[in-house]
């Protein structure tokens, strides 16, 4: 299936693998989706909203509490017209307090009131990939539902060859066409 005319929100959570969301958003976007961008404040500090905002289209959603919003509770607006919600990069925070049903942000509050499929692409250190906290909320979230692409073994941020690079934005772009 096509995610032409798709309303897919795309998570960026803070990884150095966050430079890899512009590439994939400027992709969704040339494939006619509709790309709906949050961003947690520490991915903020890898890629700014600024650059998001102009290759989405599309207004950011960083802080849960701006003054400069509509009057519509905007998550549930958002949650209700979606039709996927891909976390690119997620980390292993991320993926804990999803696991784990904490919602203190915009992206982990999102979470918790869509009703599409969400696709999680970790992307994180090998050695926090492999502890068995990760792999446990992994698997939890994998048997309640969630979709995972990913990670897959090359060279991180660290210099080391190993599991825990995130997957390219056109093998990412090819799975959730399959999820669609």
């Amino acid at each position: 299936m096509s995610i032409k005319n798709k309303n897919i929100i795309v998570g960026i959570s803070g990884s150095i693998a966050a430079y890899k969301s512009a590439e994939l958003i400027r992709l969704l976007v040339k494939e006619k989706a509709m790309v709906i961008p949050v961003m947690t404040k520490n991915a903020a500090e890898f890629v700014t909203p600024l650059t998001i905002q102009t290759l989405s289209k599309n207004k950011v959603y960083v802080d849960m509490f701006a003054n400069n919003f509509d009057w519509e509770v905007e998550h549930i607006t958002i949650a209700k017209k979606s039709d996927l919600f891909l976390i690119v990069p997620a980390t292993a925070n991320v993926i804990a307090k999803i696991a784990s049903g904490i919602a203190d942000d915009a992206l982990t509050t999102l979470v918790l009131s869509v009703k599409c499929p969400v696709v999680i692409c970790p992307a994180m250190n090998s050695e926090m990939y492999k502890n068995p906290l990760t792999q446990k909320n992994i698997s939890y979230l994998k048997k309640l539902g969630y979709y995972f692409i990913g990670p897959e073994k090359g060279e991180l941020a660290c210099g080391d060859e190993n599991i825990g690079r995130m997957s390219e934005p056109v093998k990412i772009i090819s799975e959730i066409s399959k999820i669609l």
